[in-house]
């Protein structure tokens, strides 16, 4: 049986990390190197670096950043943020990112997805999806949040799957930072209607809402920043946990 993994997510801007509340009222909380480094040390599984507003302000993502972390962690990390381009791509892998998120791009330009697939495999090439619920049914945002797409979430999970992503990272705005949860529900959703491993992200509060994703959400990895960030949650005793509800994962 696969095991279940736990990323600690660091958003970054301005090359600090910072965490905000349904992705509002940000800031900052510590350095994205050391932080990581840290992490890793706990048992981490993978870590996730997002420049959340690299797409907004039309720049690129963080290079020099991303080769400091590569030299200081020894576990498997994913960045996005800014990422439209093969080029990118090539630059983040070259500095030592093992995978790459895209979210707005994908949407942008769905054949994208292929294409980064095609040159990179599958396995590096992550798309990031936010979704809130709203009148009914999750819809898709971009932009980090601040715009709503005409497009359904499940639906654009299977086409993301389609066009050659190896894997999705679910953001749940609508219970992003409030600790009260993941969205089950709709990670259950998508992670019975795709093949590739699907990350939870938005709401972790307590042990139990990890377990409660890996069980009835039936996610492959759980995401979470602030009960880390602030040390609500400390990764041995989380996985410790898991472990003795029957929740397989790497000790």
């Amino acid at each position: 049986m696969l095991t279940k993994r736990i990323i600690p997510c660091m958003d970054i801007q301005n090359g600090k990390i910072v965490k905000g509340i349904n992705f509002l009222n940000i800031r900052e909380v510590g350095d994205p190197v050391e932080q990581g480094q840290y992490y890793a040390q706990q048992g981490a599984d993978e870590l996730v670096y997002l420049d959340i507003t690299a797409t907004g302000e039309k720049r690129k993502v963080f290079l020099s950043l991303v080769t400091d972390i590569a030299k200081t962690i020894n576990i498997p990390f994913t960045v996005g943020g800014g990422i439209s381009t093969l080029d990118d791509v090539s630059a983040l892998l070259d500095a030592g990112a093992d995978k790459i998120s895209i979210n707005s791009a994908a949407v942008k330009d769905p054949k994208l997805i292929t294409s980064l697939a095609n040159r990179f495999g599958s396995q590096c090439i992550v798309v990031a999806i936010d979704t809130k619920h709203e009148q009914e049914e999750w819809c898709v945002y971009v932009h980090g949040g601040k715009t709503k797409t005409p497009l359904k979430t499940t639906d654009w999970a299977k086409q993301a799957e389609e066009l050659g992503a190896g894997e999705i990272l679910l953001t749940s705005m609508n219970n992003d930072g409030v600790k009260g949860g993941f969205a089950n529900d709709i990670t259950k959703a998508i992670s019975q209607a795709l093949n590739i491993p699907v990350i939870a992200s938005g709401g972790a509060g307590s042990m139990e809402h990890f377990a409660d994703v890996f069980t009835n959400g039936s996610a492959d990895a759980a995401l979470a920043a602030s009960v880390f960030h602030y040390k609500e949650i400390e990764i041995p005793a989380l996985k410790k946990y898991l472990s003795t509800h029957n929740i397989p994962v790497r000790i």
